[in-house]
């Protein structure tokens, strides 16, 4: 079986260096999703040289207001990356007084991954999945868009699809009916599987990078087929997009082209 983890925060388990080190031994492929730009460099190192292990550059809405300083680093790194995650929007009622900030903040992110080429973005939307799509409507050659836990109401689904965005849905999205009623709608080559670890739980422990697989076959039960059809299907996806990201004539060690 091919694990595959689209958005895991791998230095934010209790000992990140033992996760890392029995998804190695596992075989996963993991997109290291980072808060901040000042995270970016201790989270690389997590990945051992020659590993399934690439790290994107993020800046969390939730810290979008108060990190807001760090996007200078953001800037200084962007050209060595080839992922950028996670960024995005929160109107959840903890954050929703920040969204202005948040707005331009990833706005600045968008522009900078603009200019730069296009990077292939995960990005957070909760509470704010109509006002995302409008920011990734405005700037297009901002690269290849992944919605990370996107369990918004199916119109928006299929308009995210309609703006040629990518899905990455886990065990933990699939728990909710709005989560699940979202990934019916979702297109499958155009889904990849996410665990949101340490985030993402199942019984109140937290998932490990891959998740072992359960999201194959949650989805398999959504859409009437088998898990293995599942998977050669999402391993599928996860391919192209890989090449997708890679199309750049030079790029760093860590953001090689991923080989299935």
């Amino acid at each position: 079986m091919a694990l595959i983890d689209f958005h895991c925060h791998l230095d934010l388990y209790r000992s990140p260096k033992d996760v890392v080190r029995r998804a190695v031994e596992e075989g996963v492929y993991i997109l290291s999703v980072t808060t901040t730009p000042s995270a970016f460099k201790g989270t690389s190192a997590l990945a051992p040289a020659g590993s399934r292990i690439r790290t994107a550059l993020g800046l969390h809405p939730e810290l979008a207001a108060s990190r807001r300083k760090e996007l200078s680093l953001f800037h200084d790194l962007l050209p060595s990356v080839e992922y950028v995650g996670e960024v995005g929007l929160d109107g959840s009622p903890p954050h929703r007084d920040t969204l202005p900030i948040q707005a331009e903040v990833l706005h600045e992110i968008l522009d900078a991954c603009a200019a730069a080429g296009g990077r292939t973005i995960s990005l957070h939307s909760r509470g704010a999945a109509s006002m995302l799509l409008d920011m990734l409507e405005f700037e297009p050659m901002a690269g290849r868009f992944v919605l990370h836990w996107f369990a918004a109401k199916p119109a928006l689904v299929d308009r995210a699809v309609r703006l040629g965005c990518w899905f990455s849905v886990g065990s933990a999205m699939l728990a909710s009916r709005s989560g699940r009623a979202a990934a019916n709608t979702m297109p499958l080559e155009r889904v990849l599987p996410e665990t949101d670890g340490p985030f993402g739980s199942d019984g109140g422990t937290s998932l490990s990078p891959g998740g072992g697989g359960a999201v194959y076959r949650e989805i398999a039960v959504l859409k009437n087929c088998s898990a293995t059809e599942i998977e050669l299907v999402m391993t599928e996806n996860f391919r192209r997009l890989s090449l997708l990201s890679s199309k750049r004539h030079q790029l760093a060690d860590q953001d090689r082209p991923w080989t299935l």
